[in-house]
This record gives structure tokens, sequence and C-alpha cells, in this order.
């Protein structure tokens, strides 16, 4: 039986979760909750000092079920005031009448291939021609050219022209970047040409941030001089510091194909790490001084807050640390182990500060993997008595040698089944939300994990060392310059010690995503509810190897069931779909057929799609729809769809200018599908057709559009058509009353057969 009592925060915080998440989901037209929470509190605490007094156990329950009410009531009320969307000077208010305006740069910036990306804050905005404060996030891009020095944090730009309400997922089942943005209360974005933008001033929204990552600049620059290659500079400055702008996309795939992703994150690991070797250290020195468990917690939350600092206090490095601030402080009053009511503190106090954490990836795998490390792992390793066995195994009239070697074998063999049982602990509570969010399991992630962790963990801590060597040895360079050559040895050696230890890691990262490359599956698709119910089942199983009661077992086969025919249901929703698909990818053509379960997908310019391509914008909707079998043709060759061209009665002509392009015409399940990517030649035989795409900007007229391809055609403006010239085409054509359709705005557009509706 749980004592309740002990445990207050393993109710409330779920209560918080379960308001916040329910304002996200049905709350944008709720009333201003405050006063409904403002009341609730009140009745709360009447009835609680009320049931103090009465003997009865049913006054106790209603007290505390009416202060859990509350405290859902609180994380709505809480998640409503955190949107700024709300606000009476959003620049959701004002629209596209916005001329100009200003706002400050709010976070470090991202810096990619060809742009920078970064948030602004706005500050003010001008409608006609007058100033007036606004607020609101606005992500922007800016290409990364000659003469356009990367944005720092606390810049105040002055930006010409109106930002846009972000768009939604252009492409079925594509990743959802508007809402992403929203629950960051951004709300906006904008691609931002070198002569649309002036920065003004430095003027830091929080000057601590601003010195923070001037900091983690600087010591990026340590790690940048004395890390010669690379990938291991890119990996170390990752592993160290969270900076991951120059980890190349290669090194990527092979982090995320065998399950090491979070280790190139500053978060728990890193900071953990941090914490246990200065505890090591302080209680070797200092272990039986008066106080120590007091001072040394102090120290502890010293060193911890330090390195966020230092890492440019990221949202990852500042979860991890909370976590671990609030668990240094119970052990430091003695409450070390209520274990699960201190994480549920952390967890608390952080939605408190940002409701809207709770959908953080990060924030969600942190949690739940510690809880299933703190839950799971002594059970698992309890399986084994590995240490036991091995000392069981030595005889008094064994050669001390033979006993030394049993002692450490027993040793090792225990420090490394502890590993894999900490490893598969981890596994067990974010596995439902490795295939929600990734599409993938990595079942390598066992043998990538157990020399991954060590060597990162090692390097952490060197890597530290050479930052904290660098400080050091700089300090008395700073007054005899000429000491920097005897005494800069010191930290190359250390780099050098470091630099080979990431490249051991790293190395060993690429064998294992090359020879366990099958270990992965991929392309797994669960739905929210599928999601929870694993989640679910988790749950009833590890109850039941807790209690060994049959009930859970019965509510895991009930779990099960409902997880397996909402497989099905979802298999026979897809099984009888048929659609013909425009996608909307930026200055491409690229369409689909589909079938079911089976896609053939085609680039009608003759050159293929690039591998992010697919990846970005097609793979989310072949692993929503489960598709078994997928086809991709290059310029109309190799394809199962009928083509034809139509006849060209003015090919002939002389003048290349004038010559039309060819019209290609695909009949499938009885849709006809016209293509267009030059002009109509005027004596084309005319020819009904469904679907009219218009490609490249092609030179049409409304009336032969109309005489050619009939005036009921839905004319559809692919990504490779330029902005002014569907602007310019879609009038024209409404003018004439076809019904048009723009990709690149409205995101892809789907057409069912008619053979489908037979």
């Amino acid at each position: 039986m749980i004592t309740w009592a002990t445990f207050p925060f393993v109710r409330y915080t779920p209560a918080l979760i379960l308001g916040i998440v329910g304002y996200l989901y049905f709350g944008a037209a709720w009333p201003e909750l405050w006063p409904i929470t403002v009341a609730l509190a009140c009745l709360s605490l009447g009835l609680t000092f009320w049931a103090v007094r009465q003997p009865r156990p049913a006054a106790t329950d209603a007290a505390g079920l009416l202060s859990l009410l509350t405290i859902v009531a609180l994380g709505a009320t809480l998640t409503q005031r955190a949107t700024d969307s709300r606000r009476a000077d959003h620049i959701y208010r004002f629209g596209d009448q916005i001329e100009a305006y200003q706002a400050v740069v709010d976070e470090a910036p991202v810096v990619r291939a060809a742009t920078y990306a970064t948030t602004l804050r706005v500050r003010a905005v001008r409608v006609a021609g007058r100033w007036q404060r606004a607020t609101g996030g606005v992500r922007i891009s800016l290409p990364r050219v000659a003469g356009i020095l990367q944005p720092q944090y606390g810049e105040v730009w002055l930006i010409a022209g109106h930002p846009d309400p972000s768009k939604p997922p252009l492409n079925p089942g594509e990743f959802d970047y508007a809402r992403y943005l929203e629950y960051r209360q951004v709300y906006h974005q904008q691609y931002v040409h070198p002569d649309q933008y002036r920065v003004l001033r430095l003027a830091p929204p929080n000057p601590l941030v601003a010195i923070s990552l001037r900091a983690a600049t600087q010591l990026d620059a340590v790690f940048r001089h004395y890390i010669h290659a690379k990938r291991e500079y890119a990996i170390a400055s990752a592993l160290v510091l969270g900076i991951k702008d120059d980890v190349d996309l290669a090194t990527k795939q092979a982090y995320t194909a065998t399950g090491t992703t979070h280790i190139m994150a500053v978060s728990g690991l890193q900071v953990g790490l941090l914490f246990a070797a200065m505890s090591w250290v302080l209680r070797k020195l200092f272990g039986r001084v008066k106080g120590f468990l007091l001072w040394s917690s102090l120290v502890g939350l010293g060193v911890i807050w330090s390195y966020a600092f230092l890492t440019g206090l990221s949202a990852s490095v500042l979860r991890a640390t909370v976590m671990f601030t609030v668990i240094i402080i119970g052990r430091a009053l003695g409450r070390q182990d209520s274990i699960f009511n201190t994480l549920g503190v952390a967890a608390f106090l952080l939605l408190v500060w940002n409701p809207f954490l709770v959908a953080d990836v990060g924030f969600q795998l942190s949690f739940l993997a510690v809880l299933s490390i703190v839950y799971v792992q002594p059970r698992i390793a309890g399986w084994l008595e590995v240490e036991t066995y091995f000392y069981a195994r030595r005889r008094p009239w064994q050669p001390k040698a033979v006993q030394w070697l049993w002692k450490a074998s027993g040793w090792f063999l225990d420090k490394l089944w502890q590993a894999v049982a900490l490893s598969l602990a981890a596994q067990v509570a974010t596995f439902g939300l490795g295939l929600y969010y990734f599409h993938q399991f990595p079942f390598s992630f066992l043998f990538s994990n157990l020399v991954a962790v060590p060597i990162s963990s090692g390097a952490v801590y060197v890597g530290l060392a050479l930052l904290a060597l660098k400080g050091l040895v700089a300090l008395p360079c700073l007054l005899w310059p000429g000491l920097l050559q005897w005494l800069d040895w010191l930290p190359q050696g250390v780099a050098w010690v470091f630099e080979k230890m990431v490249w051991a890691f790293n190395e060993y990262i690429f064998l294992i995503s090359r020879y366990f490359s099958g270990w992965v599956v991929r392309d797994i698709h669960v739905s929210a509810l599928q999601t929870a119910l694993l989640f679910g089942m988790i749950a009833a199983g590890l109850a039941w190897f807790n209690t060994r009661r049959l009930g859970w077992l019965r509510g895991l086969a009930l779990l099960l069931l409902c997880y397996a025919g909402s497989r099905v249901a979802e298999a026979r929703a897809v099984a009888p779909t048929e659609e013909f698909i425009v996608y909307s990818i930026p200055r491409r053509s690229a369409v689909g057929f589909w079938q079911g379960a089976v896609a053939e997908f085609v680039t009608p310019d003759s050159l293929p799609l690039t591998e992010t391509e697919r990846t970005y914008r097609l793979l989310p909707g072949i692993i929503r729809r489960a598709a078994r079998r997928t086809a991709y043709r290059v310029g109309w060759r190799g394809c199962t769809v009928p083509v034809q061209r139509l006849p060209d009665p003015d090919s002939a002509t002389g003048n290349p200018f004038f010559r039309p392009g060819p019209v290609v015409l695909a009949r499938w399940r009885g849709l006809r599908v016209a293509f267009v990517s030059n002009r109509i030649a005027s004596a084309t035989q005319p020819t009904p057709v469904d679907v009219l795409v218009l490609r490249r900007n092609a030179r049409v007229k409304p009336e032969t559009v109309a005489a050619v391809f009939g005036p009921q055609a839905q004319v559809v403006f692919d990504s490779s058509c330029k902005i002014w010239y569907v602007a310019r085409q879609d009038s024209l054509l409404r003018a004439q009353g076809f019904r048009t359709w723009d990709v690149t705005a409205q995101g892809a557009f789907r057409c069912a057969p008619p053979l489908a509706a037979r």
C-alpha cells in the first residue's frame, strides 16, 4: 500500500500536467480561468481545514480530490497566462498592416549550410506610419552570404515588411513546425533578405544570458584552437558545451542509428557526471569534516550552476540543473529516500516556470529516463548476483593471484551488468516516445551505449580538465606573455588525449552504425493514442512484476487488445485509400500516385529528389500510411502510370523562343492529369482533363486553357512556379471561372481518382 502523504508531488505533478495538456488541446475558446482557479483554491483550503477536524475518511478524501482539481485548474491557468497570442498588443492583431518592426535577437543562432536561424522578440511595429508597442516571437532565416554577420544575442533589428504566420504542414504527415514554434511562443516566420534589415544597437534582454553566451563562445574557441580534426572538434564542442553547429549530417545519422544522440546534448548526463566527480573528490578529501553533507551540497550547487552558466544557459542544461538542484537539496535535508517525490518537485517547479515544457521532447525523455532508471534499474540488476557468484568461486587453498582474479572478474562483470541494467531501464520508459517522435528503434543501443557512455563520460572529464587547465595557464600569461610558449604544452597534451578519446568514440559509433545497420527498425508510425497504450502496457507489466497480482496481467492483456485493434483499424482505413498528390517541395516538381500502402513518386523535371527532400517531405507520409512498397521515377521513365505526350503541331517552328513545350497527359484510375511546363500550342487537340498541373511558370492564357483542357479542369501551381507568376495567373484563371490551388501557399494538392469511389 502506498502512503500518499509521503509522496505528495507524485499526485500534484500529474494533476498539473493534466491541466496543461487539457488547455493545449481544448482550451483555445475557454474564458479567463484565473477567477475559477482562485475560487477553487479558496474552497479547497476551507474544505481542508474542515476535513482535518472531522474523523470521517470521506471528508479527507473529498478535500484531497478538490485539491487535485484545483491543481488541474492551476495548470490550465498557467498555460493560458503564458500564451502570448492572447495579449492585446500581439502582432497577430496587426496582420499584414505592419510596415516595419523592431525586434531583439532572443537566442543564440543556429548555423545551417545556407542560412542563420534565430528567434526575434518584437518590441514595436509601425502601422499607418505610426510606431506602437507590440509583442510576439518571429522565427527568422537570414542567408549566409558575404558581408552578412552572424546574428548576436541582444541585437536590436529594424526590419522592413511584415512577418507571416507560421505555415502548417504542407505535405501529408509532415512535421508540424508551426505547432512546435507555438509551444515556444513563436507564431510567425520570415525570410529576411540582407537589404531588408538593419542592426540598430546591442541591448540584451537578459544581461546574464548575454554574458553566459559570450563565455560559451570563448570556451568553444579553446576547443577550436586545440582540436584540429573537424569531426572531433564538432563532437567535442557538442559533448561538453552543447554547441552542435558543426556536426555534419553523416555524424548525426550515425548517432541517430545507434541511439546515442542524447550524448551530443548537454543535459542530465554531463551535469550528473560533473556532480558525481565533484562529490567523490570532496568525500575523499573532506568526508569526515563536520557538516560535510550540508556544505558539500552547497559546493555542488555552485559547481553545476556554474557549468550551466558557462554552457550558455540552454534550455536542456537548465532543465537538468534544476532537476539535480532539487535532488541535492533533498539529499541535504535528509529526504533522499523519496526520490520519486523529489523528481515530482523538480518537474512541478519547471512546469510552473514554463508550462509549455510539457510538450518538449527533451523534458519528457529526461524525466521518464530518470524515473525508469530509479525504479527499474535496481530490479533488473537484481536478476543476477554477478559479484556474489564470482566471490563464491574463491577457495582458501587457491593462490592469491587466482583469488584476486576471481574477485577482479566479479567486480568487472558486476559493473558491466549494472551498465546493461541501466541501459535497459532507460529504454523501458523511453521506448514509446522513441517510436512516436523518431519512428525507429535501434536494437543496437545496448552495444553502442555500453562503450559509448563510458568513453564519452571520460571525455567529458578530460574536456572540462582542458578548459580548467587553459584558464589556469592563461592567468599568469596575462602578466608574463613569454610564459605561454613554456606553459602551453600542458593544455596541448590534455587536448591531444581529449581528441583521441573523441576520435575513438566517433569511430566506435560509426563502426556500430555500419555493422549493425540492419538492427534498426525504421519507419514505424504510432499515434498519440497508441503511445499512451504502450505506456499503459509497460506500467501494467511493471506493476505485475512488483506485485504478482493477476489483475495487472488482465489489464495488460486488455491494453494489448486495444493496441492491436487500433493498428487493425488504421490498416483497414489505409487499405482502400487511393490518392493523387502534388507535393509541396521548394523549387521542385513532385507528384505521387497512392493505392493503399503502395506508392509511386514521379519528378517530371527529370531531376531526382535529394535525400533531404525525401526524408522531410515524403517519408513522414510514407511512415504514417505504413507503405509497404514505394518507387521513385525520374522524368516518367519506368513509370507504371500510363503517360502520353499530346501531339504538338507547332513543334516545327524555327524560333526556339516560341516553340511550345510538351504537354504530358497521365491517366490513372480514371483520373486525367495534364502537365504543362512551357506554353500550349495554339492548335493542340482539345483534351478534357480533371487536373492541370502548371510547372516552371508555364506561359498559358485562360482562354487557351479552357479551349484545350476544358473549363472544369482544376488548375494546380506546383512548387517550381514563382510567387509573382502564381499571383498573376491565379487572378486571371479565377476570373475565367477556374478553380486553382497553389501548393506553395496552401500545401499539397490531394485528389481521389474517380474509380476510387466505385
